[in-house]
């Protein structure tokens, strides 16, 4: 067995992929807050966070509905 495939194992992959997810959803969620914030406080509207924490939204509703459909 080489030595990558013993450091590259399932469980890598799989702590790989959930520290992926967690990462995107405390950033949108980052970005949502911060522009709520940065309107309700200033009441000033910073449309590139709302653009990212939607586009997160969208895409990981999308890929919630096709892994369902095609599994």
């Amino acid at each position: 067995m080489s030595i990558l495939a013993r450091i590259f194992d399932e469980r890598f992959l799989a702590h790989r992929r959930r520290s992926t997810s967690t990462a995107g959803m405390a950033t949108a969620a980052g970005a949502l807050v911060l522009f709520e914030y940065r309107y309700v406080v200033s009441h000033v509207a910073n449309w590139d966070l709302l653009a990212v924490g939607a586009a997160f939204v969208v895409v990981k509703i999308s890929l919630m509905v096709w892994y369902a459909i095609h599994d």
